[in-house]
């Protein structure tokens, strides 16, 4: 597929004001845009939830052939899903100075108390460029489920999450079944289904 060739210098921003600031940042922001036909947009106004970079992890013991997985209540999921308790990665926010490989062994031990090491970057990617900043960098990390479970999270930020240890087709059996709908869990799935043996190879 060729690129349509926009960039940076396509686009014109008249107007960026914070419309809420709260756990998150909603912007109101009107821009203009190149048109494909060569011309260029009208104004338009559009709202912009603004998240920053995000770091998901799944943790993977190669000897044990089994995965970390976390559930936690999540409010995005209140009226669409059969639970707002979601099966996910590991996950956390890029701060300041930190690496995504930091932020994925801090939010590991943080939510998991899980150690991962190896890390192996899979995908980055916008999951809803239409309204939201976000941008999320997953990875998958070597690590031994031994011994890991129990219900673990950050008080001060309100989080209450368990952590299933599951083998690995189990975790399979859960996806096929419909029962993880969080984007980043079910690309990270998909691609050690397809990576999996590589990992035992190396990783053993």
């Amino acid at each position: 597929m060729q690129s349509s060739g926009f960039s940076q210098e396509d686009y014109k921003v008249f107007r960026r004001e914070t419309s809420y600031s709260g756990f998150f940042k909603v912007e109101s922001i009107q821009v203009q845009h190149k048109l494909f036909a060569g011309s260029w947009s009208s104004p338009i106004t559009r709202e912009l939830l603004s998240r920053g970079e995000t770091v998901g992890v799944l943790p993977y013991d190669p000897i044990a052939d089994t995965v970390v997985l976390v559930e936690q209540f999540r409010i995005g999921a209140l009226d669409r899903a059969r639970s707002p308790w979601l099966l996910e990665l590991v996950a956390g926010i890029i701060e300041r100075d930190e690496s995504p490989q930091e932020v994925a062994s801090r939010e590991a031990i943080e939510e998991a108390n899980c150690r991962v090491t190896d890390l192996l970057p899979l995908a980055e990617y916008f999951p809803s460029p239409g309204a939201c900043s976000e941008y999320i960098k997953l990875f998958c990390g070597k690590t031994v489920t031994e011994g890991l479970g129990g219900i673990h999270g950050c008080d001060s930020e309100g989080e209450d999450i368990k952590v299933h240890v599951m083998p690995r087709e189990t975790a399979y059996k859960h996806l096929s079944l419909g029962d993880i709908v969080e984007a980043h869990t079910i690309i990270a799935l998909q691609w050690l289904q397809l990576n999996y043996q590589r990992l035992q190879q190396s990783w053993r």
